[in-house]
C-alpha cells in the first residue's frame, strides 16, 4: 500500500490527489490511500509519499472536476477538505472515482457509502458554519488612521476556535453583511484570518506568532456595546424557566470560548 500524505490546505489536498491518481492508473486504486497526516503507527509494508502543492496540479484536478462531474460536486469536494475528520482526503478520493466514471449523477447515488461518506462530511462542515455565523462576536477597537493625523479608524475583530477550517466560509457571510468596515476574524486554532478592508476585498492570511499575539490581545478590551449585548443578554433570561441542558444544545459549551455574553 502506497499511502500519500500531505499539509491540511486546499492546493496540497488537489495536488495530492492527483499524485496519487497517477499513481493508481497504473497499481490501482485499491493499493493507494490518502491522509492529511502521516501515521503514528506505520505499517512496515507500507510506502509513504509526502506532497507539497503545485499550481498546474491544482488547476487540473478542479478543472477536471467542474467539466467531468459537476459544479456541485466540485463544492462537496472543497466542503470536505475544510473538514477535520481523519479520513476526509481519502473520502474526497474515493467520492472521485464514482464521479469520474458517472459524471453528475454520483450526487445522487446515496446508496453508495463513499458518496454518503462525502455527504455526512459536508453536512458537519456546513453546520458548523451556520452556528458559528451566529456564534461570531466583534470587538471594536479604535485604531490611529493611516489617511489622516489626530484621527481614528475603527476596526472589528473576532476570535473564534472551529473544529473545522469554516473561516473561509465566515469571510465571504460577513464581507455581504459588513462591506463598509474594517473586521477580521481570527481562527485561533491554526492562527489563520479572513481580513477585510473597508468597501475592498476581503483575503485570507496565515499569522506569524508576534501578528497573533497582537490581534488576541483584542479580547481585553471591552466597548461600550460588549457590555449592552452582557446586560441584555442577561435580562432577558427568566430564572424560574432556566434550562441549561437546551442551552447547551443550542450552543456546545465548546463554541462559547469567545462568546462575550459566557465570559467573565
Amino acid at each position: 500500500m502506497k499511502i500519500f500524505y500531505c499539509d491540511d490546505r486546499f492546493e496540497d489536498m488537489m495536488t495530492c490527489i492527483y499524485d496519487a491518481w497517477c499513481y493508481a492508473l497504473k497499481e490501482g486504486h485499491d493499493n493507494v490511500r490518502l491522509t492529511r497526516q502521516r501515521d503514528s503507527q506505520e505499517n512496515m509494508f507500507d510506502e509513504y509519499v509526502y506532497v507539497t502543492a503545485d499550481k498546474d496540479k491544482v488547476v487540473k484536478v478542479t478543472r477536471s472536476i467542474e467539466r467531468d462531474i459537476s459544479r456541485y460536486a466540485f463544492m462537496q469536494v472543497f466542503y470536505a477538505t475544510l473538514s477535520n475528520e481523519e479520513d476526509a482526503l481519502d473520502a474526497i478520493y474515493r467520492y472521485l472515482i464514482i464521479g469520474f466514471k458517472v459524471g453528475e449523477r454520483v450526487s445522487q447515488m446515496l446508496n453508495d457509502a463513499a458518496v454518503m461518506r462525502m455527504m455526512e462530511i459536508k453536512r458537519k462542515v456546513g453546520n458548523e458554519a451556520h452556528f458559528f455565523r451566529e456564534f461570531v462576536r466583534f470587538s471594536s477597537i479604535k485604531l490611529n488612521s493611516k489617511n489622516a493625523s489626530n484621527s481614528y479608524e475603527e476596526y472589528y475583530i473576532a476570535h473564534i476556535e472551529p473544529k473545522c477550517n469554516i473561516v473561509n466560509l465566515l469571510g465571504n457571510h460577513f464581507a455581504d453583511r459588513m462591506p463598509s468596515e474594517n473586521w477580521c476574524i481570527v481562527d485561533d486554532n491554526r492562527k489563520y484570518a479572513v481580513i477585510h478592508p473597508k468597501d475592498e476585498e476581503y483575503y485570507f492570511q496565515y499569522l506569524t506568532d508576534r501578528e497573533y499575539d497582537i490581534l488576541h490581545q483584542s479580547e481585553e478590551y471591552e466597548d461600550e456595546y460588549t457590555s449592552l449585548w452582557k446586560t441584555f443578554f442577561n435580562a432577558i433570561g427568566i430564572k424560574e424557566r432556566a434550562n441549561y441542558r437546551c442551552q447547551r444544545n443550542m450552543i456546545p459549551i465548546w463554541m462559547r470560548k469567545h462568546a462575550v455574553e459566557f465570559m467573565e
